[in-house]
């Protein structure tokens, strides 16, 4: 006698958060993508130029950048599991500590730019920079996106009498997740691949 299992649809139709977080994730991830492909195209074209420019990166920055968003991610995914388990409390630290996190990244996404720009490199400087400077200002955008999404979950989700829903919760993990992940794309090919 073959045993059957009963599936559950709705895990597989409507995913974390639901399925709009989801195809915007799928469209950024396009975007992106499609600005990647673009690089890599251009960068055949002057192959000397990228590698010259990409030699005027601190690695270091991006290195360090890359560990403060994981951690941030990682906070993230345990505060999504605390509130889950009825934890308040500790999941408030906790997505806290992930917004902290964000707001390092962006600390020192800003202090690199602050150096670019003493050294002359703006957005026109040549193909390399300008695909720097749109991709990671892109990035940086969504960063700070996803920093209002979760203080908007955090002080939803402290109220008492909150409308602030799991699936809300997981929506906003879920995007800023897509940060992470972008950023893990974004790191090599930018700071080390040219």
């Amino acid at each position: 006698m073959i045993q059957t299992q009963e599936i559950d649809h709705k895990n597989i139709y409507y995913p974390p958060g639901g399925i709009l977080i989801w195809i915007i994730i799928f469209l950024e991830l396009i975007t992106f993508g499609a600005a990647l492909i673009a690089m890599a195209y251009y960068s055949n074209q002057e192959p000397e130029l990228f590698h010259n420019s990409s030699l005027r990166l601190d690695a270091t920055y991006g290195m360090v950048n890359t560990m403060l968003l994981l951690t941030s991610g990682f906070f993230m995914a345990i505060s999504v599991t605390e509130l889950k388990r009825g934890n308040k409390e500790k999941f408030k630290t906790l997505l806290a500590l992930t917004m902290l996190f964000g707001v390092l990244f962006l600390c020192l996404k800003s202090f690199e730019y602050y150096e670019k720009l003493n050294e002359g490199i703006g957005i026109g400087y040549n193909t390399f920079f300008s695909f720097y400077w749109m991709l990671t200002l892109f990035h940086a955008i969504h960063v700070i996106v996803g920093l209002v999404i979760l203080t908007s979950v955090y002080f939803g989700i402290k109220k008492e009498d909150s409308n602030t829903s799991i699936e809300d919760v997981d929506a906003s993990a879920a995007f800023w997740h897509m940060c992470d992940l972008i950023w893990i794309i974004l790191f090599p090919i930018i700071y080390l691949l040219f």
